[in-house]
């Protein structure tokens, strides 16, 4: 099944760590780079992921951008996400757009990554050890269970 993931990854790359592993887990899984991408060509893709370190409380403008520029109608996608602190909403605006474009949610996953970010700086960051290689094979396991 092919597979693409639109992901942003900066400050500490734990979003990178994530869709990293899935693609060398699995075959058939190219990775598009928010940052780098004006525009992606989602078509042709079995299935579509969206990845994200989190920022104010949702996935980095430039997925949420392409997401909603790019995603076609219907398709089947599923949401990675790190961040500082554990939250129930995180995935509230992507999943928005997925259902304003009939995607069938396939589900989600999120961990911890350390966070540097605004305040946290000050104490040296939370969520040290994050992701951990429990939280990447946590992934691992996630991507296993929407591909069977």
């Amino acid at each position: 099944m092919k597979t693409a993931i639109v992901y942003y990854s900066r400050h500490h790359g734990n979003t990178k760590q994530l869709v990293d592993a899935l693609a060398g887990a699995f075959g058939g899984i190219d990775l598009i780079d928010a940052a780098a991408a004006e525009d992606a060509s989602l078509g042709s893709y079995d299935r579509i992921g969206f990845a994200s370190g989190i920022y104010y409380s949702k996935f980095h403008k430039s997925v949420l951008r392409l997401a909603e520029a790019c995603l076609p109608a219907g398709k089947p996608v599923f949401f990675l996400y790190t961040c500082g602190t554990k939250n129930q909403s995180y995935t509230n605006a992507i999943s928005r757009i997925a259902r304003a474009k009939n995607a069938e949610i396939l589900g989600e996953y999120g961990c911890l990554g350390f966070d540097t970010f605004g305040p946290f700086r000050l104490v040296g960051g939370i969520s040290k050890g994050h992701p951990s290689p429990e939280d990447v094979a946590g992934a691992v396991r996630f991507y296993q269970s929407i591909s069977e």
